[in-house]
C-alpha cells in the first residue's frame, strides 16, 4: 500500500494513495475543506452518499460519521489537498465578526462545484509542498483565512456551520444508532456523538435493546448485508465496505456463522 502525506502545517496537507482502494470510517474533529486532484472518492453517511471526482471541492463538517472510500483511477493516484478548519482558528476568525444568522449543526457535506475562487486558493498551495525548510505559520494562517473568507463569500449560510462551536449534546440513542450502526467506529465515538460517557452509553443501550452494543451492531450489519446481497443484487466485495466490517474475510466468517452460508454462496444462488 502506497499512502503518502505531505504537510505544510498541521492544518494543511497533500495526500496521495496509489493502491486499489482505501476505506476508513471517520469522525473529524475539525471541518475538512478538500480539493480533489485525481482519483475518485465515495463518501457514505447515514442518509445519503456522495461521489467526488477530479476538480471537485467539498467541505465535510466536523463531528459527522462517514465511511470514506478512496480509489485511484485512470492510472492516477488518489490525490487531494486537505485544509483543516480547526475550532481554535475559527474562534479567532469570528471573534472580530458580527453574526446575524442562526447557528445550527448539519450532517450534509457541502459541494462547491469546482468554484474558481476556491480552486485558485487551494491550487496555490501546491508549490509550498516542495519547500524544504519549516513553512512560516503566518503564511499558512493567511491561506486558511483566505479560504474561510471565500467560503463566506460564495455561501451566505456557511456561518451556520463554521461558527458553531458547540459539542454534541445528549440525544435520543435509539434513533441515532438505527441511522448510524453501519459505521465501524469505536464505542467511545458512538457514546461521544450521543452526548454520553461510555459507561452511560452502555447502560442506556442495555436498557433499550437488552443486549450489548457489540452484539447488536454485528447483527444489524449482517442483516443489512443480507438485504443488499439478496434484494439489491450487490457483490460481497461491495457490501462489506458499506456495512461496517473491517475486511472481507471477517465479513464472510461472521456472515456464515449467522446465516449458515457465505456471502459468495448466497450471491451465487441468485
Amino acid at each position: 500500500m502506497e499512502f503518502h502525506l505531505k504537510y505544510i502545517t498541521d492544518d494543511i496537507k497533500l495526500s496521495s494513495y496509489e493502491d486499489k482502494l482505501f476505506k476508513t470510517e471517520v469522525v473529524f474533529d475539525h471541518h475538512m475543506l478538500v480539493w480533489f486532484i485525481s482519483g475518485e472518492t465515495k463518501i457514505i453517511q447515514a442518509d445519503q452518499s456522495y461521489l467526488f471526482t477530479p476538480g471537485d471541492i467539498f467541505l465535510i463538517p466536523r463531528n459527522q460519521l462517514a465511511t470514506i472510500i478512496n480509489y485511484p483511477k485512470d492510472g492516477l493516484p488518489h490525490k487531494s489537498v486537505v485544509m483543516h478548519l480547526s475550532i481554535d482558528r475559527l474562534r479567532a476568525f469570528y471573534a472580530n465578526e458580527t453574526l446575524k444568522t442562526k447557528i445550527t449543526a448539519t450532517q450534509k457535506i457541502l459541494s462547491f462545484d469546482k468554484h474558481p475562487l476556491l480552486e485558485s486558493c487551494l491550487a496555490s498551495l501546491i508549490p509550498y509542498f516542495d519547500v524544504q525548510e519549516k513553512f512560516p505559520e503566518n503564511i499558512a494562517s493567511l491561506k486558511i483565512t483566505e479560504a474561510i473568507s471565500i467560503l463566506r463569500t460564495i455561501d451566505k449560510s456557511i456561518d451556520n456551520i463554521l461558527a458553531n462551536f458547540e459539542e454534541p449534546y445528549k440525544i435520543e440513542l435509539a434513533d441515532f444508532m438505527e441511522k448510524n450502526f453501519m459505521f465501524n467506529m469505536p464505542l467511545e465515538k458512538f457514546s461521544y456523538l450521543t452526548g454520553r460517557s461510555l459507561s452511560t452509553f452502555k447502560r442506556d443501550f442495555k436498557t433499550i435493546y437488552g443486549t450489548t452494543p457489540q452484539r447488536w451492531l454485528t447483527q444489524k450489519r449482517l442483516k443489512l448485508a443480507h438485504y443488499q446481497l439478496t434484494e439489491k443484487n450487490r457483490k460481497p466485495v461491495e457490501v462489506y465496505l458499506e456495512t461496517g466490517f473491517e475486511n472481507l474475510s471477517h465479513f464472510s466468517y461472521a456472515f456464515k456463522k449467522h446465516f449458515g452460508v457465505t456471502p459468495t454462496e448466497l450471491a451465487d444462488r441468485r
